[in-house]
């Protein structure tokens, strides 16, 4: 009688437990769920490029050029900054890897299951490790575009009031994003980051109208000054180069901004996990063509009868001849002419075979 009573009793407690656990539901999200898991996936692929354009990049910039030419002096510091973005990306990959994890298999029975863990990712702090590396390795990254931009246009003031403005506005609104996240406040709540990103498009387009604009305005005098002895081909290619650098992040950024306007957090989740590596992406393109000397130096533009550029080095003061000007009327004597002619010459056929 008492073992049966005993028996009774287990069943009795396997019987409650069944239904304490047919009872409890979590909220489910299906399709936040698998914009989670495909946009970890998708941010380990692009981590996957972004590692192997490091690595070109840093080869390419511990390497002598060739044809015995002279990169940018500032070598050093390109490297630094490379290694440093690498380790910001890094660390935000890992640790947005490492929390996905935790979602599915730490955390599994945590309350409301996966769909909580991803809405409320900063109430982890771990997460505000990942939030902080990206935003500082962004920083980093519009901080380069800003000192191309400045060398291009030869520091001029009316560049670099719109667009130190922009970047100071860059840096306003991710501390903003950061105070909130850091209070836990849900990620897709905080409204300032489509704010931030807004100021990232714009910092990333400004610069490219302005690049594009000096270089064209720079290859309109060369033609005016050589005419048909004058092949702009290399001035083609590195207006193409630095459209399609940024042509890709800004498009990134804008399917992110509309992902959080509309509150899509499945889409804002998938732009998330990847953004810092598309733009270092962008930004290794350059590098590694300015590390390999296939670009445009500041030599170039010291010159009062200009050759054919070779070389991308973005460093140093640089004298453009202001806008309007006629460059064939600074180059001197007859003489001097002919000569820089049979320069630009030699210097175009070498620039063809570095292009």
């Amino acid at each position: 009688m008492q073992s049966y009573e005993k028996l009774m009793f287990q069943r009795l407690k396997l019987y409650l437990r069944f239904w304490i656990m047919s009872s409890y539901t979590p909220q489910t999200d299906l399709p936040l769920e698998r914009s989670r898991l495909i946009g970890v996936i998708l941010g380990g692929v692009s981590y996957g490029a972004y590692l192997l354009l490091t690595v070109q990049a840093v080869i390419a910039l511990m390497q002598r050029p060739r044809h015995g030419q002279k990169i940018a002096n500032n070598r050093r510091a390109l490297l630094c900054y490379t290694l440093i973005t690498f380790a910001l990306t890094t660390i935000n990959f890992g640790v947005n890897t490492k929390y996905t994890e935790m979602i599915w298999i730490d955390l599994r029975d945590a309350p409301g299951g996966p769909v909580a863990l991803i809405e409320n990712v900063m109430q982890y702090r771990i997460n505000f490790v990942a939030i902080c590396c990206g935003y500082v390795g962004e920083w980093l990254m519009q901080a380069l575009l800003l000192y191309r931009c400045f060398v291009i246009w030869n520091w001029e003031r009316r560049v670099m009031i719109p667009m130190v403005a922009l970047y100071i506005g860059i840096i306003a609104a991710a501390i903003v994003v950061l105070v909130q996240a850091g209070t836990g406040t849900p990620f897709y709540s905080i409204n300032t980051t489509i704010v931030y990103l807004a100021f990232q498009v714009a910092h990333t387009m400004l610069y490219t109208i302005l690049v594009a604009k000096r270089l064209l305005s720079i290859r309109s005098q060369m033609k005016t000054a050589f005419k048909a002895e004058y092949d702009s081909s290399t001035y083609d290619t590195i207006i193409l180069m630095v459209v399609e650098s940024a042509m890709a992040y800004t498009v990134f950024i804008l399917i992110f901004i509309v992902g959080f306007a509309v509150h899509s957090d499945s889409l804002s989740t998938l732009c998330f996990l990847s953004v810092i590596q598309v733009q270092g992406i962008a930004q290794l393109f350059i590098i590694i063509r300015v590390a390999r000397g296939r670009a445009v130096t500041h030599d170039w533009s010291t010159r009062n009868a200009p050759a054919a550029p070779t070389t991308l080095a973005f460093a140093g003061t640089t004298s453009i001849p202001a806008e309007g000007t006629n460059v064939a009327q600074a180059a001197g004597p007859e003489q001097d002419s002919v000569s820089d002619l049979q320069s630009y010459s030699v210097s175009a056929k070498s620039a063809e075979a570095n292009v």
